[in-house]
């Protein structure tokens, strides 16, 4: 399968929409997470996500009218993704316990349904309507959708069926050494060098975050401000992902195996940082994963 992830370009209509769509999302997150709680300390048992789906219908829905207003695979969705969360707390290493979701912060909401692509660069969604997006778009049958918030900005992302075309590989077997001061290293002498991305916006991030500081908490030059830090932060994220989509895109393309050292740099970063050889603002891993 392939997955495509574009950006949308929306109306303030739309705008207003798909920020219910996300706020009705996160409040039965949130609701499901208060409610999981509760029934835990008295019964010591969780309810399911249907469980959960049909007391919010019951309770909540009925309460709270704007609930309508929206598509039902949000709210849906939303208790599904708490279930699952749970589940990964109980049985993956490492998943910490569920948290309550804030406001702008990751927004998101699933649907599915009636989605259509139409010609060119346009989508048709249920509740919603016609959106268009920056990127023309394949002509695909498409189930389900997820539309995000990032940086102010929407994108909406999907995955489709797609026959594979392998390529013609140049070599067998390649080896790729991760390392701190180059990206990647490979047994062939391919060098890809870390592109730095977080030094040469430093000093504009600290700026931006100056004024985020400075100005009065809830007001209109304080959105401002966090917005235009917000839009920074995700263009080094997006020079980061395009330097390591170009890395693995060469690897997969043109080698039949590769094989990566199990290294932990970020433990090497950190001990170098101890003995005053490199000073990072945190480890490479979390540099990849932002």
């Amino acid at each position: 399968m392939r997955s495509i992830k574009t950006k949308l370009k929306v109306n303030n209509k739309q705008k207003t929409i798909l920020a219910k769509h996300a706020g009705v999302a996160r409040h039965a997150y949130n609701w499901g997470l208060a409610t999981c709680i509760a029934e835990y300390k008295s019964t010591k048992k969780r309810p399911s996500a249907i469980t959960l789906h049909k007391r919010l219908v019951a309770e909540v829905k009925s309460e709270n009218p704007w609930y309508y207003e929206v598509s039902k695979c949000s709210p849906q969705q939303a208790l599904r993704d708490l279930d699952r969360a749970f589940k990964n707390f109980l049985t993956v290493p490492k998943h910490g316990f569920p948290n309550f979701k804030k406001k702008g912060k990751k927004d998101s909401f699933y649907l599915e349904g009636s989605i259509k692509i139409l010609k060119g660069n346009y989508i048709k969604l249920p509740r919603i309507g016609i959106v268009k997006t920056y990127e023309i778009l394949p002509s695909v049958p498409l189930k389900n959708v997820t539309i995000s918030k990032r940086a102010d900005n929407w994108y909406i992302s999907f995955k489709y069926d797609e026959q594979p075309n392998p390529s013609t590989k140049e070599q067998d077997i390649i080896g790729v050494d991760v390392g701190i001061n180059a990206l990647a290293t490979c047994s062939d002498g391919t060098r890809f060098d870390n592109v730095k991305a977080y030094k040469q916006a430093k000093k504009r991030l600290t700026r931006y975050q100056r004024s985020v500081n400075k100005k009065e908490s809830g007001s209109k030059n304080r959105r401002k401000a966090v917005k235009r830090l917000g839009k920074l932060h995700k263009k080094v994220a997006d020079i980061r992902a395009d330097a390591l989509h170009k890395l693995t895109t060469w690897l997969a393309k043109n080698h039949s195996t590769i094989v990566i050292e199990d290294l932990n740099v970020s433990g090497m970063l950190k001990k170098r940082s101890r003995d005053g050889e490199v000073s990072s603002p945190y480890p490479i891993d979390q540099e990849i994963i932002n």
